[in-house]
């Protein structure tokens, strides 16, 4: 599966408008954000770039080479495998270009800083085999994944996976709970805000963007993301994740840890993003996802709406990685 460089690296621009409700079979648009196809990124004008607290200077080509990301502070990590800092070209692209070196990630992918190995080398055999997908396959940021996975072999896919586990995650995401937001739009497959400074309600959503958004699309793992979500839904995300939500389903405490640091080789939920999150339980839901522990989630899921998924996220990205 090869897709054009430029659906994954242009800088595009598609309004997300807000509404109070959303159709149940339709993935979330806040959640699962798409650029428009089609649009090729900006030209290089062939200057250097910088960004603080590193000596380094890279040109927007070489920020975008799939093969080999941008690596602004490589004083902050080990050494990279091969893997992670260059892929094996064509096809298996550098895992720390969408992940970042430090592993932390953005919205549109996962972190996986600090996940167990074995659980990381099972959802690659999981998108390698076809169980796990996305409720919006036409995302490119998991069509890549999908990709990748289909051509890594068994020891890129192991060396990945202790470099990534082996990584200390570190606060990411400031969680906030507001009313009202500020207007966004999609760019590089996340939320950014829109020009004008204006604000809309929040409704049952969460809008994750990043701090600093020339930081981000420079792709520097020194620069996090701000996260706003509804008034009352980290203490609601609590009452589920810990209680059961009365009943409405299992604590998710008891597999992912008091603490949602994560059980052996159930994965840490603390401190992740929040929208990488509610695509995750969207997806099992949906029955997208599937593979390892699925059914278990299944259960857990069956009676959740999407406002109980938010509250769900909103607490576990606002606990201490």
């Amino acid at each position: 599966m090869k897709l054009p460089i430029v659906l994954l690296l242009a800088a595009l621009i598609v309004p997300v408008h807000y509404s109070l409700g959303e159709d149940a079979t339709t993935p979330p648009a806040w959640a699962f954000a798409a650029n428009p196809p089609g649009l090729t990124p900006p030209a290089d004008d062939g200057h250097a770039r910088t960004v603080p607290g590193s000596a380094r200077s890279f040109t927007l080509t070489q920020i975008r080479d799939l093969y080999n990301p941008p690596d602004w502070h490589p004083d902050d990590h080990p050494a990279m495998p091969e893997v992670v800092g260059h892929g094996r070209n064509p096809g298996v692209y550098a895992c720390g270009y969408c992940h970042l070196p430090n592993g932390m990630g953005r919205p549109e992918n996962a972190s996986l800083a600090g996940l167990p190995a074995n659980y990381i080398a099972q959802q690659m055999a999981d998108f390698k085999r076809g169980a796990r997908k996305s409720s919006a396959p036409h995302l490119v940021p998991q069509a890549f994944m999908l990709a990748v996975a289909a051509a890594a072999n068994d020891q890129e896919i192991a060396q990945a996976a202790q470099y990534f586990s082996g990584l200390k995650p570190k606060p990411w995401i400031k969680v906030i709970e507001s009313d009202t937001v500020p207007k966004t739009e999609v760019k590089g497959w996340m939320l950014v805000e829109a020009p004008g400074a204006q604000r809309e309600p929040i409704g049952e959503r969460i809008i994750e963007m990043p701090v600093d958004l020339e930081r981000t699309e420079l792709r520097d793992a020194n620069s996090g993301f701000i996260a706003y979500v509804p008034p009352g839904s980290i203490a609601r995300g609590a009452a589920l994740a810990t209680e059961g939500g009365g009943g409405k389903t299992q604590a998710c405490t008891i597999c992912h840890g008091a603490d949602l640091r994560g059980i052996g080789p159930v994965p840490a939920l603390a401190g992740r993003s929040p929208s990488y999150l509610v695509r995750q339980l969207y997806d099992m839901q949906s029955g997208a996802r599937n593979g390892a522990w699925a059914a278990l989630m299944k259960t857990a899921l069956a009676k959740l709406t999407l406002a109980d998924m938010v509250d769900l996220a909103a607490y576990a990205a606002a606990q201490a990685p």
